[in-house]
């Protein structure tokens, strides 16, 4: 028989993530992605393995979905280095990593699009039949027996002006491949939006200044340890205020308003949503200091947080027969772990669906299954929409702690999974050949 389709709009970590899960399912997968490279946010970040976010990659790992995870431990710079907060981290070349991804990606049979912004879709009551490019003559169409959501949650241009501190012409190139389109939205779906008080949506939490701009002592310190923490003038310290308006909550920690906390991922990647760049350029060693992303990370940085889709726990989208959601659009979670996490789950559950079949649900014994229930269980509140949630940090990682789900033992990790039935769920299903040659599924 025909394989089954499944298109996923949207090419960060979750899309990459939801693509892979569901061409390992048998489906034969196509991935859109707006602008010209895949990962997103993922092009300037970098961090994994930090706090509880060990345990969630190798829960992935046992439940056989660990190649992306396999990917960044590859291309890491930098493994199990300590920075206030976080301990046992590892952070990947945010240059370096892009084409590998997408290599593998194509290695399983995925179909890539890039440059294809879906902006339209087509209905069959509540059941999404094809989405499509643009209204014009020249617009693509894209049928598919599910679809899976992972265009994130950044607003557009007009809404970082709006609520941040405008466009600071960030990695996302709004103005060059055009606007994020909710796909939920366009189907009728009412999202929901983060708040914390009078603050819609949350800023970026980190931004990159070119490594040759800054002093070479600190460019080694920093090569070598991974980190390097420099004290800010007590004058030029950001108040909490700034801190509160971060979507990276595990970040707002006193030691990031005393000092410049900044990581390797091959740039010199500063803890903190924008520093003025004439502050920044006082301080020794920054004299020639120069932001690589966003370009005005010296004023602000994009805002994130609008339009999350409401869902259940296979995380398939309320309202919509067939239509799945991963990433920051399954919620405020926070960071690459969260994004591959939850994309397996939302592309495996497609596929699932377009084979007839019933959609797993992560058991609570599990910090994945936890943290995708809890979450969803937290947004109903007003109270739950003013927070973050990220397996390192913050109010989740407490969670963690106190069930006892944050472990650091790998083989007590597999256990888990093996009780609760799930090692190697991710993995290839029978009927599926070797890489590239995904075959019907037996069903």
């Amino acid at each position: 028989m025909a394989k089954k389709k499944v298109v996923v709009i949207g090419g960060g970590w979750a899309g990459c993530a939801a693509a892979l899960s569901a061409a390992k399912q048998g489906a034969d997968v196509t991935l859109l992605e707006r602008a010209d490279m895949l990962l997103g946010t993922g092009l300037v970040g970098g961090i994994f393995r930090n706090n509880g976010r060990f345990t969630a990659a190798e829960e992935a790992i046992a439940m056989g979905g660990g190649e992306l995870f396999e990917l960044m431990d590859a291309c890491s710079i930098h493994k199990n280095f300590e920075f206030p907060g976080h301990k046992h981290a590892s952070i990947y070349a945010s240059r370096a990593i892009e084409p590998l991804v997408a290599q593998a990606l194509e290695d399983y049979g995925v179909d890539i699009r890039t440059m294809t912004r879906a902006t339209e879709v087509e209905m069959n009551g509540k059941r999404m039949v094809a989405v499509m490019t643009g209204k014009n003559a020249d617009a693509e169409r894209f049928e598919a027996d599910a679809f899976v959501e992972t265009t994130g949650t950044t607003a557009s241009p007009s809404n970082c002006n709006r609520y941040g501190n405008g466009c600071g012409m960030c990695v996302l190139r709004c103005h060059t491949f055009g606007m994020r389109v909710s796909i939920a939205g366009k189907a009728g779906i009412s999202e929901m939006t983060g708040k914390k008080g009078d603050q819609v949506g949350a800023m970026s939490g980190a931004c990159e200044i070119l490594k040759d701009t800054i002093d070479p002592e600190l460019v080694a310190e920093l090569n070598r340890n991974g980190v390097i923490i420099v004290p800010i003038p007590k004058n030029d310290q950001p108040g909490s205020e700034k801190l509160n308006t971060k979507c990276c909550q595990q970040y707002n920690l006193p030691e990031y308003a005393a000092n410049l906390v900044i990581l390797d991922n091959g740039e010199a990647k500063l803890m903190a949503p924008f520093f003025p760049l004439h502050q920044l350029r006082s301080i020794p060693g920054f004299k020639r200091a120069r932001y690589a992303d966003p370009y005005s990370g010296g004023v602000g940085n994009s805002m994130r947080y609008f339009n999350m889709s409401p869902r259940n726990d296979a995380l398939k989208v309320e309202g919509l027969e067939n239509v799945f959601c991963g990433g920051e659009k399954a919620g405020l979670l926070v960071g690459h772990t969260e994004a591959v996490v939850t994309g397996l789950l939302a592309g495996y559950n497609a596929a699932r669906f377009a084979c007839g079949e019933e959609q797993l649900v992560l058991p609570e014994s599990l910090a994945i299954g936890d943290a995708i229930k809890h979450v969803r269980e937290e947004m109903q509140t007003e109270k739950g929409l003013g927070y973050k949630y990220t397996f390192s940090g913050s109010v989740y990682f407490e969670r963690m702690k106190q069930r006892g789900s944050y472990l650091m033992d790998v083989a007590e990790i597999q256990r888990r999974v093996a009780a609760a039935g799930l090692t190697d769920i991710f993995g290839w299903r029978a009927g599926v050949t070797a890489k590239g040659i995904c075959q019907a599924s037996a069903k």
